[in-house]
């Protein structure tokens, strides 16, 4: 069903500029990444997620953007662009884009116009105050490095909004103006091979804060809007939010499944690091439960690291700081107080164990994977870099200079690449690991394909096991006449325990291709290795 593809898609996160740089010019392109497609491909990817690409001034990493309707020249032409979505499509791989129209850049000639003229149309594409809020020190998406959500303009002689930088001005989505711009944003990108839109700060892109209309309406009816019109123009589109949710707020971004199509899971992804810290399922199995469910054809994005910190605000104090000490327990690891810059290797102290036990749940709990580029090689992080630059450092191709990312001189770089230490690129590269059957690039690229291999965890309904043991998760998906068990321990010491599957069965072990006979009671006896994991497909009796 290809409007539904999104539900067993594995989805690869990159930003093009840091991936491979095609010209030599130290930042990436489209030239570059076109070269990698084959790469994607053999990884079993289905969906390529570009962060933006946009023409900007990059004050934040390309989401402070200048124009929506353009690409960047440092990554390329449009026409660079629409060969690369071409040829992505034809390889099988649908490409997502990130919407940012929360806010502009400063720069941007729509704000240019509303500062300079009180009369100009797109005056009101802005959220303006005479007088400065008295809630204007509160609401801060960067403690720290901001101080009030609401800046003097001198040309404008007003206070504008801005949820996130001064350089950012928060867009009116009051402004029918506004909406119909953003549609058309849409439709651009639709009409360039685009199907999916990873929308950017989606609960503050909907608020209604500071405008006179603030409190008269559903901000959440804009969704429905917003889908409507992208699945008019495409029947196959994706929407799918950056929303960082509470389990009451989820059934207003999903509604009755038509409003967004999926949304990042970032309750159970903070639950899962509690639960990988403490060794411990409970905080997975509880997670899940406090969610609602969802409606039929949505769909939940499970991930480990992105382009961010790992955001652990949902956390209650104490547990947030379980996690500081276990993966970031110095203070320059840390940041704004909730979160950790580091990637996921490092976290996991680079053992392989943990990697593939962490990998192994993104791929079987119930929602879409999301995997960040260079995660699937165990790249490091540089943290002498600042705030989450640590985490955004370039591809590592090979043992050649700058990682094979780039032939351009180290000070043309558009962020350096990881030399030295465990991660190194001479150690950690995609050429070093393709050549090594068992390196973490080849089991990835093994436990992927597998993973596309069983609809159950896609389509089927997912019911939790009581297995009497806490470091224990194990999961049931039925999709029809299939049943699939997933098991992962969570611990550092072996454990035995029988597993319910049901009587006179036999189980395949996905992964490893053995067959188990089940025992006359239909219980299955397993013995798991520290940070071991099992799936397994139950079999018709002999």
């Amino acid at each position: 069903m290809a409007e539904h593809w999104y539900k067993n898609a594995i989805v690869y996160c990159l930003d093009v500029r840091t991936f491979a740089d095609g010209n030599g010019d130290g930042t990436g392109d489209f030239v570059g990444l076109g070269r990698k497609l084959d790469y994607l491909r053999g990884l079993n990817v289905d969906c390529v997620w570009l962060q933006p690409f946009f023409p900007s001034p990059m004050r934040d990493n390309g989401y402070d953007i200048v124009d929506y309707y353009s690409v960047d020249s440092r990554t390329g032409t449009l026409g660079d662009f629409v060969e690369f979505s071409r040829r992505a499509r034809e390889s099988g791989m649908h490409v997502m884009v990130d919407l940012v129209v929360n806010h502009t850049s400063v720069e941007h000639p729509w704000f240019q116009a509303a500062r300079n003229d009180p009369h100009s149309p797109y005056r009101d594409y802005y959220v303006w105050k005479e007088d400065k809020p008295d809630d204007a020190d509160q609401g801060m998406v960067f403690p720290g490095e901001q101080h009030t959500t609401w800046t003097w303009d001198r040309e404008a002689k007003a206070y504008y909004y801005h949820r996130f930088y001064d350089h950012q001005a928060e867009l009116n989505i009051a402004n029918p103006a506004v909406v119909r711009e953003i549609e058309k944003i849409v439709g651009f990108w639709l009409q360039l091979g685009v199907t999916g839109f990873r929308i950017d700060a989606l609960p503050f892109l909907i608020e209604l804060k500071g405008l006179e209309v603030e409190g008269e309406r559903d901000p959440h009816r804009y969704l429905r809007e917003l889908r409507h019109h992208a699945q008019t123009l495409c029947g196959e589109v994706c929407l799918m939010a950056e929303a960082n949710l509470t389990p009451e707020e989820v059934p207003d971004y999903f509604a009755d499944g038509d409003m967004i199509h999926m949304s990042f899971n970032f309750w159970v992804n903070q639950h899962l690091f509690l639960a990988l810290a403490r060794g411990d399922a409970t905080p997975i199995r509880e997670a899940y439960a406090e969610l609602p469910p969802l409606p039929k054809w949505c769909q939940w994005n499970n991930f480990l690291r992105s382009h961010d910190e790992l955001d652990l605000g949902r956390l209650t104090d104490a547990e947030r700081e379980e996690v500081f000490r276990a993966f970031g327990p110095d203070d320059d690891m840390q940041l704004y107080g909730r979160g950790i810059r580091r990637r996921l290797a490092p976290m996991l102290g680079n053992d392989r164990r943990r990697i593939e036990l962490a990998h192994s749940l993104l791929l079987t709990l119930p929602g879409t994977p999301v995997l960040r580029y260079g995660d699937e090689i165990g790249m490091g992080d540089d943290l002498s870099l600042p705030a989450r630059e640590s985490v955004r450092t370039p591809m590592q191709w090979n043992d050649e200079p700058n990682g094979g990312f780039s032939s351009a001189a180290p000070d043309r770089l558009a962020l350096p690449p990881i030399a030295d230490g465990e991660f190194g690129y001479r150690t950690v590269n995609v050429q070093a690991q393709r050549r090594d059957p068992d390196s973490l690039l080849n089991w990835l690229e093994r436990a992927l394909r597998r993973r596309k291999e069983c609809p159950e965890f896609a389509f089927g309904e997912c019911t939790w096991i009581d297995t009497d043991q806490p470091q224990v998760l194990a999961q049931r998906f039925e999709l029809g006449d299939s049943t699939c068990f997933v098991v992962h321990n969570l611990g550092s010491k072996r454990v035995k325990f029988l597993l319910p599957v049901g009587r006179g069965e036999h189980l395949h072990d996905v992964l490893a291709f053995h067959r188990h006979e089940v025992e006359e009671k239909g219980h299955f006896r397993l013995e798991l290795e520290p940070y071991g994991y099992r799936w397994l497909r139950r079999g018709p009796a002999d």
